[in-house]
């Protein structure tokens, strides 16, 4: 299945709003000067165009194609382009902002950006699409570069999306330019382990959670939302060390079995239904999906959409630990309410910062020119977010602050010090 960056969909809450709260929160942490606080809040870039398509009738159709860098502090902007019909401004300069956050919590050298077109790709040919991605690859053309703004896949992308993408890039330059975009296939360049890096990315932050927790792998249990590719591959990963999952869920339904879902069986059973679980009987149909939230399980790892863990449901969690695997699962709003039932909540900027360390690795690849095993880029990525969740943990301590606030100090404080240090503007 191809790898689709995590990203929220439009829903009650405003995704900038959320984000800037628990900005907000940490930058009084840190003290920062206005000065700081304005330029960190604020995208550095954000570009709107007009992309006009001639569709397979022969009618001129104009879609609206946005790119936003939110920092470039660290070094080029880095983040997915989103095909959807419900793009809009504000989606993107938080997906933007989030993506900046993530990449200075795993300390890798980029910063944020974000993309997208307002379109249905499920009712365009295959012919519209590439005509659209080429004719947005071009209106981007002096926003993109490897060193500039590198690209990836995002809702309604893929693999086939970003090799067009290289492919219109490097025609622009004359060269084959490998490096402006990531998440490719592999024989254009794409990195081994990248398909199942979000979800490991999870993993290793469940583990290394349950290990301060004090939760045994082999007796604890697990309820995942969301059944896509981080999902599915979080589940996989964390039945392989022990977990048992009794509750898996998609759009179709939610799916329970006390004795454990058996994730190999059920991916199995997706990919041979169309991409869905409907129909699965390798557990009980759930009356209500949303109740598997709320299940007397370990480990929660909401990993579909935003904003499901809202002031409305939250105090029926009965989960130890919440490991975020979508992009804004839980709402500002529900913080506080975690905090005082004493769960711990592994943030989405920490726990589904697999995929973009793999990307910086796709990218790390391409300008080297050289290959890695999977084994290499697996032991990497793994170091990279225990090093990251141990940097958090160690933070909420100093602090006395929850995990996700943590992590956007962490975050703030890095990119807070690299504008220091570059002089400023």
């Amino acid at each position: 299945m191809a790898y689709i960056e995590p990203a929220p969909i439009k829903d009650k809450e405003n995704p900038l709003e959320s984000m800037m709260e628990r900005f907000n929160i940490a930058a009084e942490k840190l003290g920062l000067s206005d000065e700081v606080y304005n330029v960190l809040k604020n995208p550095a870039k954000q570009v709107i165009v007009s992309l006009p398509i001639t569709m397979d009738n022969g009618k001129i159709q104009v879609f609206e194609g946005i790119r936003v860098i939110h920092s470039n502090i660290l070094g080029p902007a880095k983040g997915g382009i989103r095909f959807a019909p419900d793009v809009h401004i504000d989606e993107v300069r938080a997906l933007a902002a989030w993506m900046t956050w993530k990449c200075a919590v795993v300390d890798i050298p980029y910063g944020g950006g974000k993309g997208g077109v307002r379109c249905n790709p499920r009712e365009m040919s295959k012919g519209e699409i590439e005509r659209l991605v080429r004719a947005y690859t071009m209106a981007m053309i002096d926003v993109f570069g490897p060193d500039k703004d590198i690209p990836a896949p995002d809702m309604g992308t893929g693999p086939r999306e970003m090799a067009w993408l290289m492919d219109e890039y490097s025609k622009a330059k004359g060269m084959t330019v490998s490096s402006v975009v990531t998440g490719k296939p592999l024989v254009l360049g794409g990195s081994l382990g990248r398909t199942e890096a979000t979800g490991r990315g999870v993993m290793v932050s469940a583990l290394a959670a349950m290990q301060k927790l004090k939760i045994n792998p082999f007796q604890a249990t697990c309820a995942v939302q969301g059944f896509g590719n981080v999902g599915s591959w979080a589940a996989r990963l964390l039945e392989e060390r022990g977990l048992k999952i009794v509750a898996i869920s998609d759009h179709t339904g939610a799916f329970y079995n006390e004795k454990g879902v058996n994730i190999v069986e059920a991916i199995e059973y997706r990919d041979a239904n169309g991409g869905n679980l409907e129909g699965f009987t390798g557990g009980e149909k759930m009356l209500d999906p949303a109740d598997l939230l709320t299940l007397d399980v370990d480990v929660l790892v909401p990993a579909a959409v935003e904003d499901v863990i809202t002031i409305h449901n939250v105090n029926d969690i009965k989960a130890k630990l919440i490991v975020e695997g979508a992009n804004g699962p839980t709402s500002a709003k529900a913080d506080a309410i975690i905090n005082e039932k004493g769960i711990m909540a592994v943030p989405d900027i920490l726990a589904n910062a697999g995929g973009v360390t793999v990307s910086y690795f796709e990218w790390v690849q391409n300008r080297l020119g050289y290959k890695w095993t999977a084994d290499r880029v697996n032991r990497r990525s793994d170091r990279i977010m225990k090093d990251a969740f141990d940097t958090v943990y160690q933070t909420s301590l100093k602090y006395e602050v929850p995990m996700r606030i943590a992590a956007y100090i962490v975050a703030i404080d890095k990119v807070a010090k690299t504008y220091t240090f570059r002089g400023g503007f």
